[in-house]
């Protein structure tokens, strides 16, 4: 995250820093900052993985079930969208209806799915490396 972060503060922190006339002193300040700042930054994380926790252990569907509930809604919109859907035209192609099938804007459903499949991949590097948390 710091590198998200770094370059957005750095040349705040090099201003700040750049006021200290010894350049020994300026050098350490700056280490001293990034330091506590990457301290900051990782103990965010880590208060936010544990909030992850709690909600995923939680017995209200409402609360743990919103990523499950979002993966059925990417997962029934690609069904409509290139399976049912199509299947659906056809059809009604083919036995002669004049009846229309409406389309789903798939532009949003795709930049989900995508965000899902990335945090499925790293869920499954957590497994490979030995540091997720199964529950029984």
């Amino acid at each position: 995250m710091w590198t998200f972060l770094q370059p957005m503060i750095g040349p705040i922190v090099s201003k700040l820093v750049d006021l200290i006339p010894d350049p020994n002193a300026r050098k350490k300040a700056k280490e001293e900052f990034e330091r506590d700042l990457l301290g900051a930054v990782t103990q965010a994380s880590n208060a936010q993985a544990k909030i992850n926790q709690v909600e995923a252990a939680h017995k209200s569907v409402f609360v743990a079930g919103w990523r499950p509930f979002i993966g059925w809604i990417c997962g029934v919109g690609i069904l409509w969208a290139f399976v049912a859907q199509p299947i659906v035209v056809w059809y009604l192609a083919i036995s002669g209806s004049n009846l229309t099938v409406p389309d789903i804007n798939t532009d949003g459903l795709y930049q989900l799915v995508l965000a899902m499949l990335g945090m499925g991949g790293l869920r499954t590097l957590e497994k490979i490396k030995g540091v997720s948390r199964e529950t029984k």
